[in-house]
C-alpha cells in the first residue's frame, strides 16, 4: 500500500489544492471520516465543516466547505465544495455571507408552499452545521444580522 494518494479540492470559484497526502479528514452528511490510501471506494456527500488534509510530513492544512461532496478511491480523494475557503481566508465577512445564504435557503423552503417538511428540516440542518462551523474556528455566527 502506497503512503500517500493524491486529493483535490475545487470550489466553483478555483481549484483550492491538489498534492499527495496520508489523510483527508471530511465532514461527512452522514458523520465525519478519514480517508488513506487504500480506502474502499465510496461517494460521500458533505455537510458544512472542515476538510483536514494531512500531508506526508504529518503537517495538516484545514479548508471549511458548505457541503458538497467527495469521491474517495484507493488511491485518491476529488472534493467538489459547493463552496470552500482555505482556514486564513475564513474572515468574519466572509462567513457572514455564508450564513446569509444558509438563512436564505432556510427561509426560501419555508415558503414554498409545496415544500415538504424533510426540505425545510435539510435547510434548517444545514444553517445549524454552518454556524457551528463558524463556532469552531472561533467566528460569531450572529454577529450580522440576518433575517429569520
Amino acid at each position: 500500500m502506497a503512503d500517500t494518494m493524491q486529493f483535490d479540492l475545487v470550489s466553483p470559484e478555483r481549484n483550492l489544492v491538489s498534492v499527495p497526502v496520508r489523510e483527508v479528514r471530511l465532514p461527512g452528511a452522514e458523520g465525519d471520516l478519514t480517508a488513506m490510501p487504500g480506502h474502499a471506494p465510496a461517494i460521500v456527500n458533505l455537510r458544512p465543516g472542515l476538510v483536514t488534509v494531512v500531508a506526508a510530513d504529518g503537517t495538516s492544512t484545514e479548508f471549511a466547505v458548505t457541503g458538497g461532496f467527495a469521491e474517495i478511491n484507493n488511491d485518491s480523494v476529488s472534493l467538489l465544495a459547493e463552496r470552500g475557503h482555505p482556514r486564513a481566508e475564513m474572515t468574519q465577512e466572509v462567513f457572514n455571507e455564508m450564513m446569509a445564504q444558509a438563512h436564505r435557503r432556510v427561509k426560501q423552503a419555508q415558503e414554498r408552499s409545496s415544500t415538504g417538511e424533510d426540505i425545510v428540516t435539510a435547510a434548517v440542518k444545514l444553517l445549524a452545521d454552518m454556524e457551528a462551523l463558524g463556532t469552531h474556528i472561533g467566528l460569531d455566527p450572529n454577529q450580522a444580522n440576518f433575517p429569520h
